[in-house]
């Protein structure tokens, strides 16, 4: 029997009796990270990183019990060997590694290669079965360099400037959100956030990370005071009764679908920008030579073409079919 199964809860480990991302309720859970389609609420316990901690009992509930880690510290249960290591897709995220009778799993959760100066960044593990994501799994989507993109949201922000308008940038709030604040240059404008990302973000400070400052967007301001800010909201803020307080503005949408499906994806923001926290083709080729496994299991994403392709390659690449999703882009 092999270390890992795909169950009708999820990817289970029957050695240490412990599910990965599971998508139901289940007595013991070890999560790569908080985003939603791999964090749910119903588990027993749950082991994470530690910067994921205070962000998962926002989440899923106060409440809930967590037990936290460093990266590559290891526990053992039941003789597993049991490892996070850096997935550079957000904040604490994480790879999961296995490791029991000389056989090596790597769950990799979400990932992206490139340094956002963030997250801590991805690190390759050696292993023999690798559970790789491909949300964007196909040839079309190699990412320009962030700085790049920030000298465009930069540009964009002072045009809006310029015309006395406030804008408005949307990603989701954990991860994408924080990502965009990072790269924002304060000395150019004021800096709002909706509170949803406000909340998560002082979350993520209360487990270390170090983020610049901000104001929380809804409070008493004046209309007025938001000409020539910039604010970042969570996707499903676009088009509410919340954004009326902002005047004037212009919308921006932060995703990778920008790259081929931004006019259909960005609904009725005004511009896209092509900024996402998972590893694009380049990335995704690159990790999966780097653990040097002998099987690739793909996970949410093009995984019937990608899965393809590496087999063409000469690697042995198996699809699965999960609940994990893409809206965390």
């Amino acid at each position: 029997m092999a270390l890992i199964e795909l169950t009708q809860k999820g990817l289970f480990c029957q050695q240490a009796d412990v599910y990965i991302d599971p998508w139901r309720g289940v007595d013991k859970a070890i999560v790569t990270h908080a985003h939603a389609d791999h964090a749910r609420w119903g588990s027993q316990a749950y082991l994470a990183h530690q910067a994921s901690e205070s962000v998962l009992k926002l989440r899923l509930g106060k409440d809930i019990s967590v037990e936290s880690l460093a990266y590559d510290q290891p526990i053992h249960i039941n003789g597993v060997k049991i490892s996070l290591h850096p997935a550079g897709h957000i904040p604490g995220s994480a790879q999961v590694r296995l490791e029991y009778a000389g056989e090596v799993w790597v769950i990799s959760g979400d990932y992206k290669t490139y340094d956002d100066g963030l997250s801590t960044p991805f690190e390759p593990v050696k292993c023999h079965h690798f559970v790789s994501e491909c949300t964007f799994g196909l040839p079309i989507y190699q990412w320009e360099p962030q700085e790049k993109v920030f000298a465009d949201i930069h540009r964009w922000w002072a045009k809006n400037q310029e015309e006395n308008r406030a804008s408005v940038i949307f990603g989701y709030s954990l991860g994408k959100a924080q990502r965009i604040l990072h790269g924002l240059n304060p000395e150019q404008g004021k800096i709002f956030v909706h509170p949803t990302i406000a909340a998560t973000n002082e979350a993520l400070k209360t487990d270390g990370l170090i983020l610049p400052d901000f104001e929380k967007a809804g409070q008493e301001v004046d209309k007025n005071d938001y000409k020539g800010s910039i604010i970042i909201a969570q996707p499903n803020a676009m088009g509410t009764s919340w954004m009326k307080k902002f005047g004037n503005y212009r919308t921006a949408v932060c995703s990778g679908w920008m790259s081929i499906r931004g006019a259909k994806r960005r609904q009725s923001a005004d511009i896209g920008f092509v900024l996402s926290d998972h590893a694009d083709w380049p990335g995704l080729n690159t990790a999966i030579k780097a653990t040097a496994a002998d099987r690739v299991y793909l996970t949410h994403g093009s995984t019937a073409s990608f899965g393809r392709y590496l087999r063409e390659q000469g690697l042995d690449a198996v699809e699965l079919t999960t609940l994990f999703g893409e809206e965390e882009n």
